[in-house]
């Protein structure tokens, strides 16, 4: 059985978004499957902005932070959902990260001899769009996901790191929704 952080990335908690239904699916499949199941949801924490190169690499971690770097470093497996935003993640997840994955915490040294410190973690990616998920990846290329994976996710250790790209989310098509949430709950049950 894994241990299974999940974290919502929806800026938005004024409201509920197909976001939190899908980490709610992904939650409850991993649930019944026999998973831990930790959740964090980054708007309901402080994240503030990191100013300089100084400050990411010695400035204090505020505690919401510290916390957050505690259930990652006891997760097996990290969900992280959020809506792409302007062709990317929205800046809250991006200040997010930037905060998580410090040196010392997420990655030690530089250049061949740098340590990958969350080595032996896995990820899935979970971004809505309102595009088609085929036309952000034929037109655009999955830039932004491509840039995440390689230069801040797979830098720090996870690996695989797995995407599910749920396009056309403002669209009333409820089967659709439905066929995602089941698609949820069962990677949830997989712990992939």
């Amino acid at each position: 059985m894994s241990h299974v952080l999940i974290v919502q990335g929806h800026p938005d908690t004024s409201e509920r978004h197909f976001c939190h239904a899908l980490a709610d699916a992904y939650a409850a499949g991993a649930l019944k499957a026999g998973h831990t199941v930790e959740r964090l949801e980054i708007a309901r924490i402080e994240v503030p902005r990191l100013q300089s190169q100084k400050e990411q690499e010695s400035g204090a971690v505020v505690p919401d932070i510290a916390n957050a770097q505690t259930l990652l470093k006891a997760a097996d497996h990290v969900v992280l959902v959020f809506p792409l935003w302007m062709g990317g993640m929205p800046s809250l997840v991006a200040s997010f990260l930037e905060q998580v994955l410090r040196p010392g915490y997420a990655y030690d040294g530089t250049g061949p001899a740098m340590k990958k410190l969350l080595r032996g973690r896995s990820m899935r990616l979970v971004v809505t769009m309102g595009m088609p998920a085929w036309y952000y990846r034929l037109v655009y290329g999955s830039h932004s996901l491509k840039a995440w994976k390689v230069g801040a996710l797979g830098f720090v250790g996870f690996r695989p790191i797995r995407a599910s790209l749920v396009g056309n989310v403002a669209e009333a098509d409820v089967s659709a929704h439905t066929n995602w949430l089941k698609e949820m709950e069962a990677l949830g049950a997989a712990a992939r």
